[in-house]
């Protein structure tokens, strides 16, 4: 984003000492406003309107491109009037608007619309959702980043465009493998239940669930279920704003109390119609490999561990060591089995154009990306998009149709290969033999790739549509209606047949198996909305009311199907000799709420913001299916106080605001308040039975999030120095949890509300500095910086809940009750622990006790974006002061048939020594033992801070005298490019052990415009 600079246009100082005068004149004048020069005879009167769709603008420069010194300025109704020949061609210019060039031809009323231009950050209009808002009078918290921030980013799912570049938005990925799916946080954990911080998405003004798809059945090979995310095309997606505080958020109720993520998609624009070509190809690596034992240093390690616990005679399984082995063979298993170049391919083409009235878009997209495992696979997504916008003649009327279509393919491996490729010994003996054939090494060798033999095999149809009408009623007011439709349909398929297992075994088809699971979604929503806007005197109104009436079908359905003739047939469940449905569900959620929201701006310098919504949920019980939330927001724009021209020249913008309200939840699933019932697998007389599954809890209600804010914003040097500051606290109360039964009951627990609040309170901070400003050459650098502390401030009778060994009063939600460490026993070379009730017995209950916060301390990211002729320079590094599992987390015993983190050399062999490895061990119980509570100790928490040169784009855009009318653009683009960290696992950031961490991408592209 650019900021307007005096030092690159002089001329516009003096035009804006010239609006103040001019700001009163009359049409007369404005008409009069013109050189003496008299234009040639065939020239004609040329008047109009400018305005910026909503209000006329006063004060704008209007010239001739023939004869720039026949020059007028639009009045105070944004009225002008001047002479011109159908050859000329206006040129219109403003401070925080574009420029734009208007054939004349032979038209004598050119009503004229300008829009914002984002270079001028207090002009730039902010989605806020039902409404939208410059940058200047928000009162709410709203980060943004735009289609310049995304398409900089070699990335298939559009949550990965924002890391780094948002305060108070944290986002991790969740595996490196195509299609996985990412964790976000917006102002840290609200809820207890992990599945309650999910944020709310809206697409093009429709909800999209935050839901992930697929089954643990079927995705065993990620650590979460697939993103429904994957099916928007970043390269569609023209901004996207996140909402935080209550003043953003309340408006959307229960829904927004872990913040609201508005994507909004490209639409088209009137002019001559377009056609964009983009194709890009790279590749992906992994960031980097853990650094394991060499051959001799594990042998020797094995050998010591033998040694260690008296045995002389190696095992007959003990292949790695008792000759059966090559002692001399030496594999890197992280190379052969997660170090492949996975590929990637992306074409995408549209095409756009339109009247006046009229704009049309249509786009189409393709990417394919393969893996970094062995084998053949890949991951699939082709769609289409439309968007239609019109308005009638007079300007009253307004519809905009959008939609798009994806369609998901995936080829996945049935496991993640990261976790074998660390720990299988590295003289295993290779994976094929000479003949090409799976090695079983004379049924020594489990063949880690037999697996392959299998796969995970999906498709995925999305499809998001939104029609917006919109009608211009007269005196400020105007009615609209939002309909959406969303329809999701997912298959997914586990092929695992025989040829997976050693043929040792024997076993044959008829141990082959399919667990196939089929998803379907399904919703509408529909927004009737009344708006009016009025201006009196020095007071603006804006007041909006609305209605929302929204229902979510959905069904889910898997089976097992075991046994078959042939492994050619295992996709058809017909064919296997059994089947069994593990899970059959049909869900159902209605929604429906009035919203409000009334906007008073004094003087363009006093705003108060007031927003309101009545939920009503299907998901809560009788007498609670209704709640009220709301927030005011205020803002005062210091800068415009005349005090403050006169003393702070330099200060161009200040602005203080600050909000308070209340947001809710109803994240909890569906009919948690009922009774319900399952299928019994125990039959009678052939019949299944039912039995009861939930009980029946008629005060069941509504999660509570009261969020406060106070921050300020400053521009200094006509913003070209923009900062923002903001402290807010969140406290979510009234927390939806399992709380616990007695045994005579039946039941281990019931759903109901507990008193339990949790507190989330932090600081943000914004930088974004303009350090050269020049036609040739310009400098932007922008800086985030977010630090949240989250804690648990109460829970009543904790101590004798079933969450008394999960959470701890005072600590955060992400805590981890560790055992405390207390060093190495330099006698015995095994690790000692503190014995906290000191009853001379470790139990995890008991002892326990020391809580590590897994909670970055500090995140941010720091971007600078430079440009030099046609050439731009764009980089982004993130940043995390933050705690992680360590490289040893997750690892067996140091001595077992397991490879080590090289680390495992700096152990306990002698008497004295000071480790900090203990001694090594086989099968000794006092060492195994030991181990165990050391991976659950704070010994195995360490500081996994990092700094990483997370994006980093160069792009070229070909002289258009080389070019001619093609415009060509060239880039060159890398992801997770350079990792600074002290940390020794795989990845500082990642928090999924054993699984692939996310991939070092490099990609180059070509885009061409006719």
């Amino acid at each position: 984003m650019n900021y307007f600079s005096f030092s690159k246009d002089g001329k516009a100082l003096y035009c804006l000492i010239f609006t103040g005068l001019l700001l009163s004149f009359s049409s007369v004048y404005s008409r009069n406003f013109r050189n003496s020069k008299m234009l040639p005879y065939q020239s004609h009167q040329v008047q109009g309107i400018v305005s910026d769709g909503v209000s006329p603008l006063p004060g704008v420069t209007i010239m001739l491109k023939s004869n720039k010194n026949s020059t007028v300025i639009t009045d105070y109704n944004g009225h002008y009037s001047l002479e011109a020949s159908p050859k000329d061609t206006l040129i219109v210019s403003f401070i925080g608007f574009k420029t734009k060039l208007i054939p004349v031809h032979n038209q004598t009323k050119i009503h004229i619309k300008l829009d914002y231009d984002t270079t001028t950050l207090q002009e730039v209009r902010v989605n806020a959702g039902y409404y939208s808002v410059k940058e200047r009078d928000r009162t709410g918290s709203i980060a943004r980043i735009t289609s310049k921030d995304i398409e900089t980013q070699p990335v298939t799912n559009v949550l990965a465009t924002m890391q780094g570049r948002m305060a108070g938005v944290n986002i991790v990925q969740n595996t490196g493998m195509p299609g996985s799916g990412f964790s976000i946080e917006i102002r840290g954990l609200n809820s207890l239940r992990s599945d309650g911080n999910s944020p709310l998405y809206i697409i093009d003004g429709v909800p999209y669930s935050s839901q992930g798809i697929g089954s643990s059945y079927t995705s065993a090979n990620m650590p979460t279920q697939n993103s429904p995310l994957n099916s928007i095309n970043p390269s569609d997606v023209a901004s996207i704003e996140v909402l935080k505080d209550a003043d953003a958020t309340a408006i959307y109720g229960s829904r927004g109390a872990n913040g609201v993520v508005l994507i909004t998609t490209k639409k088209s624009k009137s002019g001559k119609t377009a056609l964009s070509v983009d194709y890009s190809n790279g590749l992906g690596r992994v960031t980097g490999f853990k650094k394991v034992l060499d051959t001799p240093s594990y042998i020797a390690m094995r050998k010591e561990a033998f040694a260690n616990d008296g045995i002389s005679q190696y095992p007959a399984n003990a292949y790695d060591i008792n000759g059966t082995w090559d002692q001399n063979r030496e594999t890197d298993w992280q190379k052969e089995l997660i170090g492949g170049t996975s590929e990637y391919t992306t074409l995408q083409a549209t095409i756009s154009g339109g009247s006046q009235h009229t704009q049309f878009l249509l786009s189409g997209n393709y990417s394919k990306e393969t893996t970094v495992f062995p084998g053949s696979f890949n991951y699939v997504r082709a769609g289409g998009r439309a968007n239609i916008n019109h308005e009638s003649e007079d300007e009253r009327f307004h519809l905009n149709f959008s939609a798009v279509y994806s369609a998901q393919s995936s080829s996945m491996p049935l496991v993640d290969f990261t976790q074998t490729a660390m720990q299988l010994p590295p003289n295993a003996p290779s994976l094929y033999d000479e003949s090409g054939n799976l090695n079983w090494e004379n049924n020594t060798f489990q063949n880690p790739v037999a697996i392959l033999n299998g796969q995970t095999k999906g498709n995925t149809f999305d499809l998001l549509s939104n029609a917006l009408l919109s009608y211009e009623l007269g005196v400020g007011f105007s009615a609209s209606a939002s309909l959406g439709y969303t329809n999701l349909d997912q298959k997914q398929i586990n092929l695992q047949p025989s040829t997976i297992y050693n043929p040792s075994y024997g076993l044959g088809t008829e141990s082959s198996l399919a667990i196939s699971n089929i998803v379907n979604r399904r919703s509408w929503i529909a927004e009737p909305k009344l708006s009016w806007t009025k201006k009196l005197d020095k007071i603006a109104f804006d007041v909006l009311a609305g209605a929302t009436f929204q229902q979510q079908n959905g069904d889910q359905f898997i089976t097992q199907s075991r046994g078959f003739a042939s492994n050619s047939l295992i996709s058809n469940p017909a064919s296997a000799s059994s089947n069994t449905v593990l899970n059959s569900d049909e869900t159902l959620y209605k929604y429906q709420a009035l919203f409000a929201r009334a906007n008073l701006n004094l003087a363009g310098q006093y705003i108060l913001n007031l927003t309101g919504r009545r939920d009503g949920s299907s998901r809560f019980g009788p007498g609670r299916q209704f709640a009220d939330f709301g927030a005011v927001g205020a803002a005062w724009i210091f800068s415009e106080s005349r005090w403050m021209k006169g003393n702070f020249p330099f200060l161009s913008y200040g602005k203080l605001r600050a909000s308070y309200g209340t947001t809710g939840n109803d994240q909890i699933g569906d009919y948690q308040f009922m009774d319900t019932y399952t299928t019994s697998s125990t039959k009678y007389q052939g019949i299944s039975g039912m039995q009861p599954s939930r009980l029946f809890n008629a005060a069941f209600g509504w999660e509570v999030n009261r969020k406060m804010e106070i921050a300020v914003e400053t521009g200094f040097l006509q913003d070209r120095i923009f900062t923002s500051l903001a402290w807010f606290q969140n406290r979510s109360s009234n927390q939806l949890v399992g709380i616990p039964l007695p045994g005579t009951t039946g039941f281990n627990s019931i759903q109901a509300n507990l008193d339990a609040v949790v507190q989330n309170k932090g600081v943000e901070f914004s930088l974004k500095t303009q350090n050269i400003t020049r036609n040739s050459f310009s400098w932007i650098t922008s800086f985030n910086l977010t630090s949240i502390k989250n804690e648990l401030i109460s829970f009543p009778g904790l101590e004798v809940s079933t969450y008394k060994n999960r959470y701890v009063i005072g600590e955060p939600l992400n805590v981890v009750k560790t055992y405390h460490y207390t060093g190495l026993n330099t006698t015995t070379g095994i690790y000692q622990f503190e014995d906290v009730n000191g009853d001379g017995v470790f139990t995890a209950n008991e002892d326990r006790q020391t809580a590590k916060n897994l909670n970055p301390k500090y995140y941010g990211g720091l971007q600078n974006h430079m440009r030099f002729h046609n050439l731009e320079l764009d980089f982004l590094f993130q940043f995390s002061k933050q705690q992680n599992y360590s490289e040893n987390y997750g690892q067996p015993m140091p001595g077992t048939m397991n490879n080590q983190s090289s680390g495992v050399t700096q152990h306990w062999q002698n008497e004295g020594d000071l480790g900090p490895y203990q001694a090594y061990s086989v099968s000794n119980s006092a060492k195994q033992q030991a181990y165990l509570r050391y991976l659950q100790s704070d010994a195995s928490i360490v500081d996994a801070s990092y700094l990483r040169l997370k994006n980093i784009s160069l792009t070229y855009e070909l002289p258009k005298s080389w070019t001619k009318k093609i415009n060509c653009r060239l880039s060159l683009q890398g992801q997770n490019v350079l990792t600074f960290t002290k940390y020794k696992g795989i990845d500082p950031e990642f928090k999924s052990s054993g699984y692939l961490p996310p991939l070092k991408i490099y990609t180059t592209s070509i885009q061409l415009t006719f």
